[in-house]
């Protein structure tokens, strides 16, 4: 988000928008001049107390709450190969930027990405394949996870396509979180 906000106020929105329930992952409309309150306005999307709910709002409907998102584009990347290699820094840099939208955490951090690699296709370009889990196995918010990493994965130079696979085993436990973000959670 690039507009300072102060997040302990109400915040009504400006326009109707389309939002998310979390944990269910049910789509939701949320209508002009409802109350929300911003609970987490990290990577792109904004997480918000509706009524007692929590809805996440996708990049494309921040604009309903007044705020605008930055997002990299393959033009913004720091070096774009000739060579039709993909900086693999950039890659880790971008899943960083890939927020739980119940805990203020990447999902690096969180420990959620189990495989990160890069495969050269037949005629150019490459495919980044990625198995990641999720903190729950029945939580709804997957395919919006999978979604956002694939989005965002996808802009960066020499990358064609981006597969991403949800996976459980192992199963995620609070262990596999850096020690940063165990500290932050206070579960270390």
């Amino acid at each position: 988000m690039n507009n300072p906000h102060d997040f302990s106020e109400p915040v009504s929105l400006l326009r109707d928008c389309e939002a998310v329930l979390i944990p269910e992952g049910s789509p939701v409309t949320l209508t002009k001049g409802t109350a929300v309150y911003i609970t987490q306005a990290l990577g792109g999307s904004i997480t918000v107390n509706v009524n007692g709910n929590l809805a996440r709002i996708p990049p494309e409907n921040i604009d309903a709450i007044g705020l605008e998102v930055e997002t990299l584009t393959a033009a913004d990347a720091s070096v774009t190969s000739s060579d039709g290699l993909v900086d693999e820094a950039l890659l880790w840099d971008q899943l960083r930027t890939c927020y739980d939208p119940e805990i203020p955490i990447n999902i690096v951090e969180l420990g959620l990405i189990y495989r990160c690699e890069v495969h050269p296709l037949e005629g150019g370009g490459n495919l980044v394949d990625i198995e990641m889990t999720l903190t729950a196995p029945g939580c709804g918010m997957g395919p919006f996870l999978v979604d956002d990493v694939e989005h965002k994965l996808a802009v960066i130079p020499n990358v064609s396509e981006v597969k991403v696979a949800l996976v459980f085993d192992p199963m995620w436990n609070a262990e596999m979180m850096s020690d940063a973000a165990r500290l932050q959670t206070g579960l270390y």
